[in-house]
């Protein structure tokens, strides 16, 4: 049954099948033609995991993300961040990070991040005289710091597949996003640098550098008052995510004052749209972990790994090479799904921690957005840019070799996220 199911999801992504189709179909054929599962069996599968209560935060999260994202909150942003970072070397391509970095803390969407961002810097970029290879390069790879910083999407699927806690996951990211952020920052200033890329010559006045503080501090907030409230115990993360809505809409009402019926639409449409996807695919998934866990074939893997490869290290180095792979062709929700519940079996049997497991698959998998064949937002900076895939890729190197180094560190060095 498992090699059926195996052999149907190949072959539908190999006809262009979006994912969660291709998982329906061939999950629903292997039950119901190869097992002796009955189809109103699969339908309960099927229906089973949208009712979880923590899933309630994707859609909430995503919510005040659009709304957020939709007004003037993102020229606040990138003017703070022009302010701070623009007349160094590499400055505009910094200003895509520290946006990136910023805009995580209020999207929890890579693609989303990708979108928003780079139809706002890289035209103004590329006006001011940079490659437009480079900027696409720098839009996607930095955009990919939101699939860590909270409220991170992917963070809450793997939560609800591992039965790990949100809030350690949230606390844990955090700091591998800065040096995600920090690392890249670093190659924009060696490029920028080498390359001659032109700087920001404006300068501020005292008053000037406070307004555009306070103008963006709204949003510099809301990602500290996620952590501060579920580290402080005083909210779950749904009851978060809530309070995330409501934030958006006094922000955006109040101070910014841009909030309308046209806004509040287009924020609901996009969120309905994003939630029925990433649904689809928590719905499909539970029946390929049905069919993998009938099949006992999580443990047999666990099993596989520490009888042969033995060392812990080298099991940790083996799903870092697996991941990266699997990356290049599955979308990182999708990937989160299909392979946690047989790498929380491995990490189980190593003595890994969930929490690291998790920011090392969220860090692994993020790579695989901005890596051909498939990379999400490679291919969204590049259509904005509207730059050949190979030259945008040949800008990636470093951003390449910054990833890794921290995949590295978050594999190896476990005292930087569990604290």
């Amino acid at each position: 049954m498992t090699v059926h199911m195996l052999l149907g999801f190949i072959i539908f992504m190999l006809l262009a099948m979006p994912v969660g189709y291709s998982l329906v179909i061939s999950g629903w054929a292997a039950l119901s033609v190869f097992g002796p599962v009955p189809s109103s069996m699969v339908v309960m599968k099927i229906f089973q995991p949208t009712q979880s209560f923590p899933l309630l935060a994707i859609p909430f999260f995503i919510l005040s993300g659009s709304l957020m994202m939709s007004g003037k909150l993102g020229q606040k942003l990138v003017g703070l961040a022009s302010m701070l970072v623009g007349k160094y070397h590499g400055g505009l391509g910094q200003v895509s990070v520290v946006g990136s970095t910023v805009f995580g803390g209020v999207s929890g969407s890579s693609v989303a991040e990708a979108s928003a961002l780079g139809s706002m810097l890289i035209p103004w970029q590329k006006k001011e005289g940079y490659p437009a290879a480079f900027s696409a390069a720098v839009t996607s790879s930095s955009s990919v710091i939101a699939g860590l910083m909270p409220p991170s999407i992917p963070l809450i699927l793997f939560a609800v597949v591992s039965s790990t806690s949100i809030a350690s996951l949230f606390i844990a990211a955090v700091i591998p996003a800065l040096l995600l952020a920090a690392g890249m920052m670093m190659a924009c200033y060696f490029i920028g640098k080498r390359r001659g890329f032109p700087r920001l010559t404006m300068h501020y006045t005292r008053a000037e550098k406070r307004s555009t503080f306070f103008s963006a501090l709204p949003a510099l907030m809301m990602p500290v008052f996620i952590l501060v409230l579920l580290r402080a115990g005083i909210a779950t993360p749904t009851e978060v995510s809530i309070i995330a809505v409501a934030y958006a809409l006094m922000v955006s009402a109040l101070i910014y004052r841009d909030l309308n019926g046209t806004r509040i639409m287009a924020a609901l449409t996009s969120t309905v749209i994003t939630t029925g996807v990433v649904m689809l695919i928590i719905a499909a998934a539970n029946i390929i972990g049905y069919i993998l866990t009938s099949g006992g074939i999580p443990q047999a893997i666990a099993n596989w790994a520490v009888d042969y490869l033995q060392h812990p290290l080298l099991i940790i180095l083996a799903i870092n090479i697996l991941l990266l792979f699997i990356g290049m062709f599955l979308d990182l929700p999708a990937a989160i799904l299909l392979l946690g519940p047989t790498l929380v079996s491995i990490a189980n049997a190593i003595g890994l921690d969930l929490v690291q497991l998790g920011i090392m698959m969220c860090v692994n998998l993020s790579i695989g957005l901005f890596t051909p064949p498939i990379g999400t937002t490679l291919f969204v900076s590049s259509a904005i840019a509207k730059e050949k895939i190979g030259s945008v890729v040949k800008e990636l190197i470093p951003f390449y070799l910054v990833a890794l180094i921290v995949l590295l560190l978050v594999s190896f060095v476990p005292a930087l996220i569990i604290y």
